[in-house]
């Protein structure tokens, strides 16, 4: 059934009608759908969802692309990593990701993807629950009762500091610490200003915002070398990600990561490592914040599961209904807001004929809050979740994390980390939104607070021993 829906060219009927016959909002001369894509993307996806079918073709620029919103259409897009490849924007983050397993394709993908695998497996990523709840547990002496935070700039401290610590261990100075951040931040910065613009110059231009995010990028490579090398000078083998990557071996020919493969793979997972976890929870928090008979429920939770202790690792499958906040926020904003990629030959979707070089786009933001899949979409209900519903749910549907063979290697590492910092936050501290503030989400390379989410933070009394 998919096959005829969604085919290669080796199969391809010619007197398919083109993609570009179906109805799509009119767009500009010249440029097409590009700026109103550009400026508000989560408002022009879901409107387009609304007025059109289920094939929804754009012109971005000189760039033809079309939405898809049928999952039928979707599952098979995100299985097929031969037919649909990675698309030019992310390929523009080389600079930042190198080739590692966001960016890479074809061999190299998969090679890198079969060395990688085994570092995250749940057993080894397991061990780092230790940490994650101490960090927070240290984030958290430092609030005091009844004070504002900004809980996204908290959080996003809070996970850059945890994936410093299992990639590297005690090996990161601050200076090298606040060049990586910096690195990062200027790359959100950097990609941001390029969507919203229907006319970016490539970045080897010297435009100032290329020349600031190049050489952002370049204090950050000079101390993920430096660290690489020490590491590789001493000789010391721990538990942290960085040896354990530097350790794995091809199963094929038995080698191993070469220095730029580990920079490469280090910066992403600096990258996705971080700024996922952050943005979920500090959503998470908002939403608590707005259903506060959610956040009771969630602290009732950790009333019967821990008592008076503080969690581990081993408190997890207990938390049900932590899960399911988590999993509900990430419905509702998804970090990972839309996943785009290129049709790397002439192809047949849904009875139409696609060509070669056109841009797909697959919008988490538009799937979850679909009222085909989910009742009352804009609620948040983390009861929603009970009872296997992403089971039944079709495939394509919900992906917080992507689909196929290239679902994202971290989910079991980010999932483990949401719900302990969760956990450990809510046990101690309840938190209200503070009046009047406008939170809008801002789609850059993730889905992010544009201008944070200031809480009051009260603290708890019974504090977890």
């Amino acid at each position: 059934m998919l096959k005829q829906k969604l085919s290669g060219s080796d199969n391809l009927n010619k007197n398919l009608k083109s993609v570009f016959t179906l109805p799509g909002p009119k767009g500009k001369f010249i440029v097409g759908n590009a700026i109103d894509f550009g400026q508000n993307p989560l408002g022009f996806m879901t409107q387009c969802a609304q007025q059109y079918g289920e094939i929804i073709p754009l012109h971005l620029g000189n760039s033809p692309t079309i939405v898809l919103t049928n999952p039928n259409y979707i599952e098979p897009v995100l299985k097929d990593r031969e037919l649909f490849v990675k698309a030019k924007a992310l390929k523009s983050l080389h600079a930042l990701l190198g080739n590692g397993l966001l960016v890479s394709e074809g061999d190299s993908w998969f090679r890198q993807r079969r060395l990688a695998q085994p570092v995250f497996h749940q057993k080894r990523i397991s061990g780092y629950g230790e940490v994650m709840v101490d960090y927070t547990n240290n984030m958290l002496d430092t609030w005091r009762d009844g004070e504002t935070r900004d809980i996204n700039a908290d959080i996003m401290r809070l996970t850059f500091n945890i994936v410093m610590k299992t990639l590297f261990s005690s090996d990161v100075t601050e200076k090298q610490a606040d060049d990586v951040a910096q690195a990062m931040s200027v790359a959100a910065e950097w990609f941001l200003a390029r969507r919203k613009s229907p006319f970016s110059l490539p970045e080897q231009f010297p435009t100032p915002s290329n020349l600031r995010y190049k050489h952002a990028v370049e204090r950050m490579d000079k101390h993920i070398y430096q660290i690489i090398q020490e590491r590789r000078s001493s000789g010391e083998e721990s538990l942290d990600l960085l040896s354990m990557m530097m350790q794995a071996r091809d199963e094929d020919d038995g080698s191993q990561m070469s220095d730029k493969q580990l920079r490469d793979e280090i910066a992403t997972l600096i990258f996705a490592g971080h700024e996922t976890s952050a943005n979920t929870l500090a959503w998470a928090w908002m939403l608590l914040s707005q259903y506060p008979e959610v956040q009771t429920k969630l602290q009732q939770e950790l009333k019967e599961v821990l008592g008076d202790r503080s969690l581990t690792v081993a408190d997890l499958p207990a938390l049900h209904y932590t899960n399911m906040v988590i999993k509900e926020s990430m419905r509702l904003y998804p970090v990972v807001w839309n996943m785009v990629s290129e049709t790397s030959r002439d192809c047949e979707i849904g009875g139409y004929h696609v060509p070669a070089g056109c841009t797909i786009i697959m919008s988490q933001w538009v799937m979850h809050r679909s009222d085909r899949y989910f009742e009352q979409p804009e609620t948040f209900n983390p009861e929603r979740w009970a009872g296997d519903l992403e089971k039944q749910l079709p495939r394509g549907v919900y992906v917080p994390f992507g689909g196929g063979p290239r679902i994202c290697i971290g989910r079991s590492f980010a999932l483990m980390e949401t719900v302990l910092l969760l956990a450990t936050i809510a046990q101690k501290f309840d938190m209200s939104l503070v009046p009047g503030q406008s939170i809008v989400p801002q789609p850059t390379i993730t889905l992010q607070p544009q201008n944070g989410i200031k809480v009051v933070v009260k603290q708890r009394g019974n504090q977890p021993n």
